[in-house]
């Protein structure tokens, strides 16, 4: 089993689409690995982590995982307010 965390930094190594992360890819895409097969190896079992979770809906769960770097780096951790900090 893959972390959710590796499933949202990974990138479809072929293809029409390769380079684009996992969660970026379109549906019928995904769909089209299902009827005919999803490939050996782990990106196989990523696609099809990826398949399970656009089809629930849930791919911006998968997605936010990698919004820090849209943040500047700053973590989720690091906006939350909170006290202080002791100079």
């Amino acid at each position: 089993m893959h972390s959710l965390v590796e499933l949202a930094w990974a990138r479809m190594p072929f293809g029409r689409f390769s380079g684009r992360y996992l969660t970026d890819l379109p549906e019928p895409y995904l769909v089209w690995f299902k009827q005919r097969g999803f490939p050996e190896g782990p990106i196989g079992r990523q696609l099809e982590a990826m398949y399970e979770i656009k089809l629930n809906g849930m791919e911006r769960l998968v997605a936010a995982i990698r919004e820090p770097e849209a943040r500047g780096g700053k973590l989720w951790d690091e906006q939350l307010p909170g006290p202080a900090p002791k100079r």
